[in-house]
């Protein structure tokens, strides 16, 4: 079914019927927790790096930063630039949101995620629907509790203003039900998670914002030794802390089931945490419909 020249999901969400929750019957709910670029979806949007010398700038796509940014001034193709941490000038300036008068000066009307949604939505499906977008419509059409832990830095009303440019254009069925939304580089919400100095990396308050969410889940839906918990992101490093986490959550909750979901260069594995850390590979060829849950029947 196409919708103003979108190939959009409402044929495949018709043949679909609403499914509970694989541990529903015990009590239990299950829980997606989201990165977005490169997971999700793939956007155009660019990230700046300066040459050292000159000034001159270089536009990365978010996979190459995935792949190079822990490189970037030391060694490989980037050794010769750098970042730059100024929010309104700097390298991260398209991941945050931009003052009303910035954006006349842009040309644009609104924010620039809202921009790049709409963008990738005037392209085949294929090249901008990312490894764990499956999952992400599966949550979203049966309600289950999803939350978004992302690098940007923008408002959460921004990425919900996006994420609804997709309800509204009919590819995605329903809003999510939002456990919780934390762009880890966006001030307040680095504050919110304890970062007064605004000093932690990425990876750290990835690990915080899980840890939030979970406890945010317990405080709404209730203690269960039958919750589940995933988490999707394709970043090497955050993969890393984010199993450190899982870990320890593990350990707090050993009865509670969580799963780390890797989609570095688009591949989908996935792992099970274990009280000792993460389990062995699993690749999961039809994946992200039956994330958490065993089976699409099965309730």
């Amino acid at each position: 079914m196409t919708y103003d020249g979108f190939k959009g999901q409402m044929e495949l969400g018709i043949q679909r019927s609403p499914e509970r929750d694989r541990n529903f019957h015990l009590g239990g709910r299950s829980f997606y927790f989201f990165d977005f670029d490169d997971n999700i979806v793939f956007l155009s949007t660019s990230l700046v790096v300066f040459h050292k010398e000159t000034g001159a700038e270089l536009l990365l796509t978010s996979g190459d930063w995935a792949r190079f940014h822990h490189t970037i001034g030391k060694d490989g193709p980037f050794k010769d630039y750098e970042i730059r941490f100024d929010d309104q000038t700097g390298s991260f300036r398209n991941f945050r949101d931009h003052h009303p008068e910035e954006l006349m000066k842009l040309g644009q009307k609104r924010q620039l995620f809202v921009e790049d949604i709409a963008a990738a939505m005037g392209v085949p499906d294929l090249q901008w629907k990312g490894p764990s977008w499956e999952c992400f419509y599966h949550a979203a059409f049966n309600q289950r509790p999803v939350s978004l832990i992302t690098a940007r830095g923008h408002h959460p009303e921004t990425l919900k203003d996006g994420i609804r440019l997709l309800v509204d254009r009919r590819i995605l069925p329903l809003e999510p039900n939002y456990l919780s939304i934390y762009p880890v580089s966006n001030v307040p919400t680095r504050r919110a998670l304890g970062d007064e100095g605004l000093a932690l990396s990425v990876a750290e308050l990835k690990q915080r914002a899980i840890r939030a969410s979970v406890e945010k889940a317990l405080e709404l839906y209730g203690y269960s030794a039958h919750h589940r918990f995933g988490m999707s992101d394709d970043d090497p490093k955050n993969i890393q802390l984010i199993v450190e986490e899982m870990t320890r959550l593990k350990n707090d909750y050993p009865e509670m089931s969580f799963f780390m979901i890797e989609t570095h260069e688009g591949a989908f594995l996935k792992h099970e945490i274990t009280l000792s850390g993460m389990s062995t590979n699993k690749s999961d060829a039809a994946p992200q419909l039956s994330l958490f849950e065993k089976s699409r029947t099965e309730v």
